[in-house]
Protein backbone atom coordinates (compact mmCIF):
# COMPACT_ATOMS: atom_id res chain seq x y z
CA UNK A 1 0.00 0.00 0.00
CA UNK A 2 0.80 3.29 -1.04
CA UNK A 3 1.25 6.30 1.58
CA UNK A 4 2.52 9.43 1.59
CA UNK A 5 2.82 11.27 4.88
CA UNK A 6 3.21 14.89 4.77
CA UNK A 7 3.88 17.36 7.93
CA UNK A 8 5.64 20.76 9.29
CA UNK A 9 2.26 22.40 8.09
CA UNK A 10 1.07 25.23 10.84
CA UNK A 11 0.72 28.90 11.09
CA UNK A 12 3.24 31.06 10.55
CA UNK A 13 4.17 34.88 10.63
CA UNK A 14 4.88 37.12 7.20
CA UNK A 15 8.91 36.82 6.16
CA UNK A 16 8.74 33.80 8.37
CA UNK A 17 10.13 29.89 7.67
CA UNK A 18 8.32 26.58 7.42
CA UNK A 19 9.93 23.20 6.44
CA UNK A 20 7.47 20.79 4.92
CA UNK A 21 8.27 16.82 4.68
CA UNK A 22 6.77 13.79 3.10
CA UNK A 23 7.65 10.38 3.58
CA UNK A 24 6.73 7.94 0.96
CA UNK A 25 6.04 4.06 1.82
CA UNK A 26 5.53 1.36 -0.57
CA UNK A 27 7.53 2.55 -3.54
CA UNK A 28 10.49 2.61 -5.01
CA UNK A 29 11.09 5.69 -3.44
CA UNK A 30 14.57 6.82 -5.67
CA UNK A 31 12.70 6.39 -9.13
CA UNK A 32 10.22 8.56 -8.81
CA UNK A 33 10.08 12.47 -9.28
CA UNK A 34 8.87 13.80 -6.26
CA UNK A 35 6.90 17.11 -5.34
CA UNK A 36 4.43 19.89 -3.98
CA UNK A 37 1.32 21.28 -5.34
CA UNK A 38 -0.68 23.86 -3.53
CA UNK A 39 -4.43 24.60 -3.75
CA UNK A 40 -6.37 26.99 -2.52
CA UNK A 41 -10.51 27.15 -2.28
CA UNK A 42 -11.88 27.76 -5.88
CA UNK A 43 -8.66 27.78 -7.41
CA UNK A 44 -7.05 24.86 -9.33
CA UNK A 45 -4.29 23.06 -7.80
CA UNK A 46 -0.60 24.54 -9.15
CA UNK A 47 2.93 23.47 -9.14
CA UNK A 48 5.24 24.83 -6.27
CA UNK A 49 8.37 22.59 -7.00
CA UNK A 50 9.43 19.24 -8.17
CA UNK A 51 12.41 17.36 -7.96
CA UNK A 52 13.68 14.17 -10.36
CA UNK A 53 15.04 11.09 -9.45
CA UNK A 54 18.27 12.19 -11.18
CA UNK A 55 17.78 15.60 -8.46
CA UNK A 56 16.48 17.99 -11.27
CA UNK A 57 14.46 20.53 -9.77
CA UNK A 58 11.32 23.26 -11.28
CA UNK A 59 9.70 25.54 -9.44
CA UNK A 60 6.25 27.34 -9.70
CA UNK A 61 7.58 31.31 -10.68
CA UNK A 62 5.62 32.21 -7.27
CA UNK A 63 7.65 30.88 -5.29
CA UNK A 64 11.31 30.80 -7.12
CA UNK A 65 13.93 32.24 -4.76
CA UNK A 66 12.39 31.71 -1.86
CA UNK A 67 11.11 28.04 -1.68
CA UNK A 68 13.46 25.01 -1.90
CA UNK A 69 13.17 21.61 -2.81
CA UNK A 70 15.22 18.46 -2.05
CA UNK A 71 14.90 14.80 -1.51
CA UNK A 72 16.67 11.97 0.80
CA UNK A 73 16.56 8.88 -0.80
CA UNK A 74 17.61 7.13 2.64
CA UNK A 75 14.90 8.24 4.22
CA UNK A 76 12.29 7.98 1.49
CA UNK A 77 11.15 11.71 2.09
CA UNK A 78 11.00 14.77 0.12
CA UNK A 79 11.45 18.32 2.08
CA UNK A 80 10.20 21.74 0.50
CA UNK A 81 11.89 24.52 2.86
CA UNK A 82 9.89 27.86 2.67
CA UNK A 83 11.07 31.44 3.42
CA UNK A 84 10.01 34.89 2.85
CA UNK A 85 6.69 33.49 3.19
CA UNK A 86 3.83 35.36 2.10
CA UNK A 87 0.08 35.61 2.91
CA UNK A 88 -0.64 34.49 -0.69
CA UNK A 89 1.35 31.11 0.18
CA UNK A 90 -1.66 30.22 2.47
CA UNK A 91 -2.97 26.56 0.71
CA UNK A 92 -3.03 22.81 1.57
CA UNK A 93 0.32 21.87 0.32
CA UNK A 94 -0.05 18.08 -1.41
CA UNK A 95 3.17 15.74 -1.76
CA UNK A 96 3.34 13.81 -4.90
CA UNK A 97 5.53 11.19 -6.29
CA UNK A 98 4.71 10.28 -9.97
CA UNK A 99 6.81 7.99 -12.68
CA UNK A 100 5.28 7.55 -16.19
CA UNK A 101 1.47 6.85 -16.23
CA UNK A 102 1.48 6.41 -12.08
CA UNK A 103 0.78 9.15 -9.47
CA UNK A 104 0.03 8.98 -5.86
CA UNK A 105 -0.94 12.16 -3.75
CA UNK A 106 -0.77 12.74 0.09
CA UNK A 107 -3.38 14.01 1.80
CA UNK A 108 -2.20 17.32 2.06
CA UNK A 109 -1.09 19.59 4.96
CA UNK A 110 -2.34 23.36 5.78
CA UNK A 111 0.02 25.92 5.45
CA UNK A 112 -1.19 29.34 6.68
CA UNK A 113 0.64 32.77 6.43
CA UNK A 114 -0.70 35.54 8.63
CA UNK A 115 0.33 38.06 10.97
Amino acid sequence: QVQLVESGGGLVQPGGSLRLSCEASGIIFSIYTMGWYRQVPGKQRELVARITSGGNTVYGDSVKGRFTVSRDNTKNTVYLQMNSLKPEDTAVYYCYAYKPITAYWGQGTQVTVSS
